[in-house]
């Protein structure tokens, strides 16, 4: 529990009794590697915060194709949240990519929280702006650039996970095959 209370500090701080109403709606979670933590066709019903382990977001595209389009790793929050918020079925998958250790809140807790704990919906606004920074300057070099800039964005934006994510997804987020990521590794080193 350190961990949240660490991550969120950087936006407000919780007195001993929301401290303890916070800790109270908590639940400790152990999901294995490649299972779902959100499903498309499901109204998304949880958000967690990521204590070890890393998960991405994907899809599935007309083609049937497997489109992984965002990494979420440890110290951070993770839910479909405009899913989440509007309790409306999810169009992508949220799954496991490694083992993970979660701090899972239910959305009745999540909304008890905003209901009881002052701060907590500028808390959860501050958190909202970090994660839209975040993976709005992580995915726009994605956009524009080619496969080898890309892959330097993904480095850049992920550092701490790279030599965890295996080739597929990371191919499948940069837009390349396995077989042209390997090349562009190649050629980097």
């Amino acid at each position: 529990m350190k961990e949240l209370f660490d991550y969120l500090q950087q936006f407000d701080t919780l007195n001993e009794q929301q401290a303890e109403l916070l800790i109270s709606k908590a639940k400790y979670v152990d999901l294995p590697k490649k299972a779902y933590f959100s499903e498309a066709g499901k109204v998304p019903r949880q958000v967690a915060f990521i204590v070890s382990g890393i998960l991405r977001f994907c899809y599935y595209n007309n083609k049937g194709e497997e489109i992984t389009h965002y990494f979420v790793g440890e110290g951070q929050f993770v839910t479909d949240f405009p899913r989440f918020e509007a309790k409306v079925i999810s169009a992508e998958y949220i799954q496991t990519v490694t083992d993970c250790k979660l701090i899972v809140f239910t959305k009745d807790d999540w909304d008890y929280l905003l209901a009881t704990i002052v701060p907590w919906r500028g808390i959860e606004t501050a958190m909202i702006k970090k994660c839209l920074d975040e993976s709005l300057s992580r995915r726009s070099p994605m956009v524009s650039n080619d496969a080898n800039e890309r892959y330097q964005a993904f480095l850049q934006g992920f550092p701490a996970l790279a030599n965890r994510i295996p080739l597929a997804y990371v191919a499948s987020f940069v837009g390349v095959t396995q077989q042209s990521l390997s090349r562009i590794r190649k050629n980097r080193r």
